[in-house]
């Protein structure tokens, strides 16, 4: 029976844009495999994208050899999606009024120079007061570049004493304490800011759980992670693992992102069920789908997810475990994973950058705690 509702003349491109311009004709299932409503009978078409290019299961495509209309809509439909993400851009913050008088007729005036590194200085033609602006950094001792190379290497990998080791090198004398004390001063300064952002995440998410130990005892944290973008989330530490209530998780992670996914994937724990159905679930269509069935190959694997897991192992490890369970060092190590390390399986992007959220600056720590700080009026 013919579906109405999709305009079917035209050419085979035409007809694709009117496929992709409309609800719930396309179901993305990973990467390179979609679903596509047939527009004459009650099924889905399956392309996947090949060697070769897009390939379609529709007799068109198949007898013909042809380009099909459901082709045609899948690659639209993934360049509107890719047009929607570009929106957001976090610019480093450029000196453009004086502080005192507000004016923007400022200029330069030479560089103060001190033990921590060197400060620009800038004069008000109309006030006629001279002043320095280290937006994020006032009143820090050590420069910003001091600062945000200790976050780059600990969150790289490398503990807090040998941070300190390694910033000796650069000339900054500084204890393991207060590399600490700038990773959770300005972690938490970042999470306020990075929390009201909107990243144009998928429509599919997973989540997952992973043993961590705090101060010796077991605990586990659970996560949820979008499956295009890789873009973590949201995140939680439990006491349990199998009486944890994963509502909470679920619960801001559609605050986040403003909506809920189309499809969640986890393991067959029932914390994430009970969570699923009082949070994601609705009687009405579009339903969200919950598929805990994950195997070890296949399309339905948790690999993605396990990759963020290894990840947290082996910072752990490093840090010999946590020391407290409301810790700044996971949000830190979330916000490094969005904005600042680059993915192999996201071509070289972030996974912000690949939900349209792109940090600009040669040093992208800088930039976030600038923008924080104006933000947050800090």
């Amino acid at each position: 029976m013919l579906n109405n509702n999709i305009q079917v003349i035209g050419t085979r491109e035409d007809r694709g844009k009117a496929i992709a311009e409309k609800d719930g004709q396309i179901k993305r299932i990973d990467d390179n495999t979609y679903r596509v409503k047939s527009q004459s009978i009650d099924k889905f078409y399956i392309i996947k994208h090949t060697e070769i290019g897009w390939r379609c299961n529709c007799p068109d495509h198949e007898s013909r050899g042809v380009k099909c209309k459901h082709i045609y809509a899948v690659e639209i439909s993934f360049k509107i999606r890719q047009e929607v993400k570009k929106s957001v851009v976090i610019a480093p913050v450029v000196i453009s009024d004086c502080p005192f008088c507000h004016s923007r007729n400022v200029t330069k005036f030479g560089i103060r120079h001190n033990k921590s590194g060197d400060i620009q200085r800038f004069a008000c033609e109309d006030c006629h007061k001279t002043f320095s602006i280290n937006i994020g950094f006032e009143r820090m001792k050590h420069n910003p570049q001091a600062v945000t190379t200790a976050m780059q290497l600990y969150f790289s990998g490398e503990s807090l004493r040998n941070t300190q080791k390694s910033l000796k090198f650069i000339g900054v004398q500084v204890s393991h304490q207060t590399v600490l004390n700038w990773i959770e001063k300005y972690t938490n300064l970042m999470k306020q800011y990075t929390d009201k952002l909107q990243p144009k995440v998928g429509d599919m998410w997973r989540a997952d759980e992973v043993f961590v130990k705090f101060s010796g005892n077991m605990k586990y944290l659970f996560a949820l992670m979008d499956d295009e973008t890789r873009y973590w989330i949201a995140q939680e530490v439990a006491d349990t693992k199998f009486k944890h209530d994963a509502q909470g998780l679920f619960k801001e992670g559609k605050e986040i992102i403003g909506k809920r996914p189309n499809v969640l994937i986890t393991d067959g724990l029932r914390a994430y069920h009970d969570a699923f159905n009082r949070e994601f679930y609705q009687n009405s269509a579009p339903r969200s789908k919950h598929i805990n069935a994950i195997k070890l190959d296949g399309d339905m694997n948790n690999n993605k997810m396990e990759r963020i897991n290894g990840e947290i192992r082996d910072r752990e490890k490093v840090m010999r475990g946590l020391k407290k369970k409301d810790t700044p060092i996971l949000k830190g190590y979330q916000i490094y994973h969005n904005y600042i390390r680059t993915h192999e399986g996201l071509n070289g992007k972030t996974p912000a950058e690949a939900c349209g959220i792109k940090v600009e600056g040669e040093n992208k720590w800088i930039t976030l705690i600038q923008n924080a700080c104006q933000k947050n009026n800090i």
